[in-house]
């Protein structure tokens, strides 16, 4: 029986029915899903514990505490809740970006972000 992971993140301009891939080694089932609102990742998170019986959620790290309470309140606890979180330079600029994205529709440079300055000391 395969492991079957589902990983949910979010974009402004994502379609949930369209914005999505599966993964199936065997062992183990990743499917992805790219959601626009907290409401269409719950309604994906119903839909796949009904219909693909998941073991785990992955989060991206837009999800904020309350979402993540939201969504492991819905897929029951019989379902693994992970959030993807960074340490502290990674989360920065995720969080620079995040914010960038829902103002630009995704796309250009960001500005005022020196990728080198956040990336922390070098081994």
């Amino acid at each position: 029986m395969a492991f079957k992971v589902l990983f949910l993140t979010h974009a402004p301009d994502a379609i949930k029915d369209k914005n999505r891939s599966a993964i199936n080694t065997g062992m183990c089932q990743l499917f992805t899903v790219v959601v626009g609102n907290q409401a269409e990742a719950v309604e994906v998170c119903k839909d796949f514990v009904k219909q693909e019986t998941i073991d785990s959620v992955l989060l991206c790290p837009g999800f904020t505490h309350s979402d993540v309470a939201e969504i492991a309140e819905v897929v029951g606890s019989n379902v693994a809740i992970s959030v993807a979180r960074g340490d502290g330079p990674s989360s920065k600029v995720s969080l620079a970006l995040r914010g960038w994205a829902s103002f630009t529709g995704g796309g250009g440079a960001l500005p005022g972000i020196d990728p080198a300055a956040c990336a922390g000391p070098t081994p």
